[in-house]
């Protein structure tokens, strides 16, 4: 059997379901039961009726995966796929910080630890982060983190003012504004599309901003033929798949190379999702009060998310 064919057979044995993010290679995708966001992988884990998950993404999605399925084995290919926003955040850290401020209610974006989420009223994604913040009560102060270049869009998309934790993604922060006005000028009929974890030269510079599922739907529903694409290189996979005809160039980073890959999400690769469903590990395994406390704030977002 091919690599596909001995995972497939993995699957069925496991009555498993491989949930992959966007940003994972193609061949993982292509090979997912669901391919999505963060928050359509929480949504799907949330709903799906199978006993074990794969979590082919970083750490901090599984571990979301675990949270709202406690009693379900969820599986990560590589335990050492993590995230450069969550490692930022710590929880000694912010809950010292967050001792400094009057009641603050706690918006945490969900690529946090689960210590991180116990210690936070709600988590949100980029895709439902203003309706979250819209249902905030106007009396209370918030405090965003750990993403500050997502803390500052949301206080500009909501005109609530906010405490950012100061963390960043090593991928979204590294896109280079004098290259990219360069690239706009060699390309002028190109749409520029944004994730809001760019930094705020590089949003101001781009023709639609949102999350990674919202650019692959204005990929696909927008008229222009050619993309500038600001954000981890995996979307593009599927962004070539909705419209072939299409044109998708990669946002230039300080290296100036088109490469603006996650050196997290690029852990998994077949071999390893392989050998984990072989192995039935790594598996994610968190004291049942953590995630007790983690699930209060996820199952917010979810509620509020579906209303």
């Amino acid at each position: 059997m091919n690599i596909i064919e001995e995972i497939l057979k993995e699957k069925k044995r496991l009555g498993a379901a491989i949930v992959a993010h966007y940003y994972q290679e193609g061949e993982i995708q292509d090979i997912a039961d669901f391919v999505g966001d963060s928050l359509a992988m929480a949504q799907y884990c949330e709903k799906t009726k199978v006993n074990t998950l794969i979590v082919c993404g970083v750490r901090f999605m599984a571990e979301t995966a675990k949270i709202i399925n406690p009693e379900k084995k969820v599986l990560l290919p590589d335990l050492e796929a993590g995230c450069s926003l969550a490692d930022s955040c710590q929880a000694a850290g912010f809950q010292y910080f967050k001792s400094k401020l009057n009641r603050p209610y706690v918006v945490m974006y969900i690529n946090s630890s689960p210590e991180i989420k116990a210690l936070s009223d709600v988590i949100c994604t980029s895709s439902n982060a203003v309706k979250i913040i819209h249902s905030i009560p106007q009396d209370r102060e918030i405090l965003f983190g750990p993403d500050r270049h997502l803390g500052r869009y949301l206080m500009q998309k909501s005109a609530r003012p906010m405490t950012l934790w100061q963390g960043v993604c090593i991928v979204h922060e590294t896109f280079n504004l004098k290259k990219l006005i360069a690239l706009k000028l060699e390309h002028p009929e190109a749409q520029v599309i944004a994730h809001p974890e760019c930094e705020e030269g590089i949003l101001e510079e781009a023709d639609f901003v949102g999350s990674t599922s919202a650019l692959l739907k204005y990929s696909q529903e927008n008229t222009a033929k050619k993309f500038i694409v600001l954000t981890e290189s995996g979307i593009i996979h599927q962004m070539k798949k909705a419209s072939p005809h299409k044109i998708f160039i990669e946002g230039p980073n300080d290296s100036g190379c088109a490469c603006n890959e996650c050196p997290y999400m690029k852990l998994n690769t077949m071999e390893k999702l392989l050998r984990c469903m072989q192995n039935e590990r790594p598996e994610i395994l968190l004291e049942e009060d953590l995630i007790q406390k983690a699930c209060l704030p996820l199952k917010r977002m979810l509620e509020i998310s579906a209303s």
